[in-house]
């Protein structure tokens, strides 16, 4: 009897439209006139195109440091793209059929490309392509512009190619191996410098890719424009100053993390400068970098000027 009594309420809750657990727990998880099963087979198909594109990228990319801050890129563009689905899904804009169609199909091509000559750059580039695609198709040039910037994020995780690493990183390696050297020596330590490679008292350190290279600089600007992102600033002025400050930022976040290295294989030995305080460098690095941003950001703030206020009471005649 009491069995019967639930099956009656739940079918009388259900006629007069009131959400029970599983329909309001699914209005949340997916947006409202939304096709699951649509969902679930482009979701799924995504997936599975680039599965093997995420396979070699964790065997082959993602393990050196340099390149360890891609599986990150690509959790905060999904975990972006996902906060998006109600506002896409609401979004009252016109099918782009043939420029979908176009995007879509450029980005499958370059994929089969870039896949077949094993060229990774072109392979992992070609997701905004389909993602870009695959948003036309279904909502036109609006969803587009609604989600242009975790479409634009993964740009930081497509790998690029070694020659133009090399050829930017050497500079800006000499550069703070420079600037770590003229710092430690006004701090009083016994520091030279050969190239890239710092002596402190008895050991030798070679200041790494990982340690002020191109990648890291990068890395650091993602964390810059993604911070932007949340903060939602509206200011066009005050992100692009943001943006641009993040370079110099990145650059004394890496001179930091090699006198922090110098320093601690000076004081406790190399077993220590290069085990596990090695790897917290690299925190320390980002640390470093976002408090910088945060700094930067709040005196943006203080530069920017007050609106007037308007005059609430007449002039005395």
């Amino acid at each position: 009897m009491a069995r019967g009594t639930q099956a009656m309420s739940a079918r009388a809750i259900a006629a007069l439209g009131m959400p029970t657990r599983w329909t309001a727990w699914q209005a949340h998880l997916l947006p409202r006139g939304a096709d699951p099963w649509l969902l679930a087979g482009l979701a799924g198909g995504f997936f599975l195109l680039y599965l093997p594109t995420y396979a070699d990228l964790a065997r082959w990319v993602w393990d050196r440091d340099e390149q360890a801050h891609g599986p990150i890129i690509l959790g905060v563009s999904a975990w972006l793209l996902w906060r998006l689905r109600h506002p896409l899904a609401v979004l009252d804009g016109r099918a782009a059929p043939v420029a979908g169609g176009l995007v879509l199909g450029s980005g499958l091509l370059l994929y089969v490309f870039g896949r077949t000559q094993a060229i990774g750059m072109l392979e992992t580039a070609s997701q905004i392509l389909v993602l870009a695609g695959l948003l036309l198709l279904f909502k036109g040039w609006a969803a587009l512009r609604l989600a242009w910037f975790p479409l634009f994020f993964l740009i930081f995780m497509v790998p690029l190619p070694s020659a133009l690493v090399a050829a930017a990183t050497t500079p800006l390696k000499a550069a703070v191996s420079y600037v770590a050297e003229e710092l430690l020596h006004l701090m009083g330590y016994p520091v030279a410098r050969s190239g890239v490679i710092l002596s402190v008292g008895q050991y030798q350190m070679l200041v790494a890719d990982a340690c002020a290279g191109l990648n890291s600089m990068l890395t650091l600007e993602a964390l810059g424009l993604l911070y932007m992102k949340l903060m939602g600033h509206t200011s066009a002025l005050r992100n692009t100053l943001l943006a641009m400050l993040v370079i110099p930022i990145a650059f004394v976040a890496n001179i930091v993390r090699v006198m922090v290295l110098v320093l601690v294989t000076f004081h406790l030995g190399d077993e220590a400068g290069q085990g596990f305080v090695h790897d917290f460098a690299g925190l320390v690095l980002f640390m470093v970098g976002l408090s910088l941003i945060l700094a930067a950001d709040q005196m943006l703030g203080w530069l920017r000027p007050r609106p007037r206020l308007a005059a609430t009471a007449e002039r005395p005649a």
